[in-house]
């Protein structure tokens, strides 16, 4: 495999089904599923079989797609049944904001009553898949800005300018969390794709991987991903983060994002906000990498974004083990939010967003590239 070029195919449309890499099994068992009818693809989606904003974002709109074909053949009214569809599958992760953005778009499709079912039901497919082409070409954009940005060496870490770190060490150490790589998107990567073009430009480059509990996507995932494309790469546990970090050893942190509020405020995996803090205090620059479609502007600030609360189970059990005493309580939030005053850059697929981050967004939703 070319370094920088991943191969991981994570959602794939073949002849009106959609198959799946069951993210569940990784790293020891590499198993595909195939969904055939839209429920299906839902429940991946709720069961974490398919994850990641972006990923989830392509899924729905694949699972559209095939709601309409259903849709054409049944007795039900045809924008009743997708309508009732619409509404399952945004119910399945209500943070990723990706989810509703397309589930939004293939709305525009269905809705139309100057075409025909038929019509209506190919444009949608049509559009599933160009919202798949769109997301690996979105990456990739990600990918170089994130790039660009890292190896200037112009970063200041904290979105109030504090300590100025000069020009990176010639082989950048980064630190992420979670997995925000090919799995999470439909190729590529968020996060992962700044690592994968930064390896394609500097091939000494190494990442530390947060573990990232209860469900260990760095670990699993994150890892899997970067030793496939032969990128150095060293597991360590959430509590590490904060050692590392002061050590002066890491150079960047690199993270994805499930939504972004038009402040910057920013959305991702349980123990983001944690590593920004530290991140901070120790004047490393923290980075956000997402696609555009990830900003809800819609939002004034991170407070009002959603935040799943998943089962207490993923928190007690681990790895089919048992972890805590029979009958006690667990909390799992799936997200946390870290202000924006903690972001030193948001890098979109149309550019980067430097502080202030509010206004730097919507000037990037506004033009076609470049740093905002």
């Amino acid at each position: 495999m070319t370094p920088g070029r991943s191969e991981v195919r994570t959602i794939q449309w073949v002849g009106g089904r959609v198959t799946l890499i069951d993210q569940t099994l990784l790293p020891l068992r590499e198993r595909y599923v195939t969904c055939g009818t839209w429920e299906e693809v839902a429940s991946a989606i709720r069961n974490m079989v398919v994850r990641g904003a972006p990923a989830i974002g392509v899924a729905a709109a694949m699972a559209m797609a095939m709601a309409a074909r259903e849709a054409a053949c049944g007795p039900a009214g045809f924008e009743r049944a997708l309508h009732d569809a619409t509404n399952v599958l945004f119910s399945t992760r209500p943070t990723a904001v990706n989810l509703g953005w397309a589930l939004e778009q293939m709305g525009r499709v269905w809705r139309r009553s100057d075409l025909s079912v038929q019509e209506r039901v190919d444009m949608m497919e049509r559009r599933a898949l160009q919202i798949q082409e769109e997301d690996v070409s979105s990456c990739r954009c990600i990918g170089e800005y994130g790039a660009d940005l890292i190896l200037s060496g112009c970063l200041a870490a904290g979105a109030e300018g504090g300590g100025q770190r000069g020009a990176p060490a010639p082989d950048p150490v980064i630190l992420t969390h979670c997995n925000a790589g090919a799995l999470a998107t439909a190729g590529y990567g968020t996060a992962l794709g700044i690592i994968r073009s930064v390896h394609a430009r500097r091939p000494g480059v190494r990442v530390l991987t947060d573990e990232t509990r209860p469900l260990l996507q760095g670990a699993r995932l994150t890892a899997w991903e970067l030793q496939r494309d032969g990128i150095a790469c060293e597991v360590i546990t959430d509590g590490m983060a904060g050692h590392f970090l002061k050590s002066g050893e890491i150079t960047h942190v690199i993270v994805g994002a499930d939504r972004i509020a038009a402040n910057g405020d920013t959305a991702n995996k349980i123990g983001t906000y944690g590593v920004a803090v530290l991140a901070r205090e120790n004047s490393v620059p923290f980075i956000v990498a997402a696609p555009l479609s990830t900003a809800d502007f819609d939002l004034p600030d991170g407070s009002s974004i959603p935040i799943e609360e998943r089962a207490a189970e993923e928190v007690t059990w681990c790895g089919g083990r048992q972890m805590c005493p029979a009958g006690v309580a667990a909390r799992n939030p799936s997200f946390d939010v870290t202000p924006a005053r903690y972001i030193t850059a948001i890098v979109t697929d149309r550019g980067a967003a430097l502080p202030p981050l509010g206004p730097a967004l919507r000037a990037v939703a506004g033009h076609a590239g470049g740093t905002a």
